[in-house]
């Protein structure tokens, strides 16, 4: 059965597939991959902000019962990714310029925190700073394969190294509960933005962190998450997205959502 959404179907022709993880620190649960397969969809523009999601439909579509989809959308909803309401049911959480400016004023408090404390450590030199030029190898990697989600996983896991090695325990979780909205963001921002400016924005950050110079970090981290943003009419993205979405629907027989 397609999982179907309430604006028409995207024009991926894809299945809501489990995007692999290549090495999992734990056992991943069939929650997990409910997550992981509701976000690479989202992150592809295959599930758009706005699109309904029918937990019926996606149990069927990952061939399985209705408890770990049901599990795995209370944890989006409690992470903003989707939101609940009577008689709408489900759906992925719009994307306006208000929660954008919201979501980046936080991100960019955050994680101006957590380069300036590892800048103190001494923590931009030496295996920390390799730690973050792989993180950076597989943004590369990502752009080369044209990749949406994988880009927008490899952005989330440099600024996930970047918050770690403040070794700040608590701004790393609470950096963690934006992390999936902040990886659908960028990948949307793909549809739009050449995925070798996402690579060389994170090159100029990687740079500037090495540096060690605090007030030189601050705006690097201000241009790259607020400034970039800015620049990107996401609402007008998402509606294009829409659109050729309705057109293949409308000329092509059902295509199915998922994952490359």
């Amino acid at each position: 059965m397609n999982t179907r959404v309430n604006d028409g179907e995207p024009a991926d022709g894809q299945r809501l597939n489990v995007p692999p993880t290549r090495k999992p620190v734990r056992r991943r649960t069939l929650v997990d991959q409910v997550v992981d397969a509701i976000v690479a969809g989202a992150a592809r523009g295959v599930i758009l902000p706005g699109d309904r999601i029918v937990e019926t439909e996606i149990a069927q579509e990952l061939n399985m019962s209705r408890v770990p989809v049901r599990e795995a959308l209370r944890l989006l909803e409690s992470q903003g990714l989707v939101v609940s309401s009577p008689y709408k049911g489900v759906r992925l959480n719009p994307v306006t310029r208000a929660r954008l400016d919201q979501l980046s004023d936080v991100r960019v408090a955050l994680e101006k925190a957590a380069a300036r404390r590892a800048v103190m450590l001494g923590r931009n030199k030496g295996s920390a700073l390799a730690a973050l030029e792989r993180k950076t190898e597989e943004l590369e990697r990502m752009a080369a394969r044209q990749d949406s989600y994988g880009i927008a996983s490899a952005d989330a896991a440099f600024h996930r190294e970047l918050c770690r090695l403040s070794e700040n325990e608590v701004l790393c979780q609470v950096w963690e509960t934006l992390a999936r909205q902040l990886t659908i963001i960028v990948g949307l921002s793909t549809l739009s933005k050449p995925m070798d400016g996402i690579v060389a924005e994170h090159r100029a950050l990687l740079s500037a962190f090495s540096r060690g110079r605090l007030s030189e970090l601050d705006r690097a981290l201000d241009e790259h998450i607020r400034i970039q943003n800015d620049a990107l009419d996401f609402e007008a993205i998402i509606e294009e997205r829409r659109r050729l979405r309705d057109l293949q629907h409308a000329s092509d027989s059902p295509p199915r959502i998922g994952a490359a």
